[in-house]
């Protein structure tokens, strides 16, 4: 799986990084959510889904 988020949708509203901390981020400084880890392991895919499903922009996109 490979997850990537489209900055130009981001609003960092963070609804992402409450659904899956490990993945995603928000510094103190970012305009955008980081991805910590572009392409976690399978036992990540369900807190990945809802991170992507609760973004409300829909900026969040998971290939494989």
């Amino acid at each position: 799986m490979k997850i990537t988020v489209d900055t130009n949708l981001c609003e960092v509203h963070g609804d992402c990084v409450v659904a899956a901390p490990d993945i995603f981020d928000i510094g103190e400084d970012d305009e955008v959510v980081q991805v910590l880890d572009a392409e976690p392991g399978e036992e990540h895919r369900a807190t990945v889904a809802q991170a992507a499903k609760m973004c409300p922009v829909a900026a969040i996109t998971i290939e494989g």
